[in-house]
């Protein structure tokens, strides 16, 4: 079972995408909206576009996961193209997913930042919620590369179907 250039590029676009996809939904779990100061937690609003970001993430992960069982199973394996329509479908919906909610993320961070500059009121609510905000900037930034990969399976896909038809 020798696998082709084409089988070894798509199953690397999507090993790599699902490790940026890994890493953001990582970094979006540890992005509490709280902070502990004398030993109560104080809490700040917590950003719906970070929700967003954190349902994409995991929708992503699912399909990624998915599709790599599905192509291997059926690509490799049985060598079969029954689930190419759904290949094309769901890769074009699912890179448009993950660059609206990297965008979303990215656009958030960056119009909340130059709100923080009163610091002389409270420096602990100003340094905490500056590191949420970097942190979900970091989170969206790699959606990014997650959003190329799968762009790039939906070109590959799309000349699959093409192909196909």
């Amino acid at each position: 079972m020798a696998l082709r250039k084409s089988h070894i590029a798509i199953l690397s676009l999507r090993g790599i995408s699902l490790l940026f996809l890994l890493i953001s939904f990582v970094i979006l779990i540890n992005n509490g909206n709280y902070y502990k100061k004398a030993g109560l937690k104080n809490y700040f609003v917590g950003l719906g576009t970070y929700s967003y970001m954190f349902g994409a993430t995991i929708i992503g992960i699912g399909y990624t996961v998915l599709q790599i069982i599905v192509f291997v199973i059926f690509q490799i394996i049985m060598k079969s193209d029954k689930y190419i329509v759904f290949e094309f479908y769901g890769d074009k919906a699912i890179s448009y997913l993950l660059l609206s909610a990297a965008a979303a993320g990215i656009g958030a961070s960056r119009e909340l930042k130059p709100r923080l500059t009163d610091k002389d009121k409270n420096v602990d609510l100003y340094n905490n919620f500056n590191n949420y905000l970097s942190k979900g900037s970091a989170a969206a930034s790699l959606l990014l590369p997650a959003f190329v990969c799968t762009a790039i399976l939906s070109i590959l896909s799309s000349y699959a179907l093409s192909k196909k038809i």
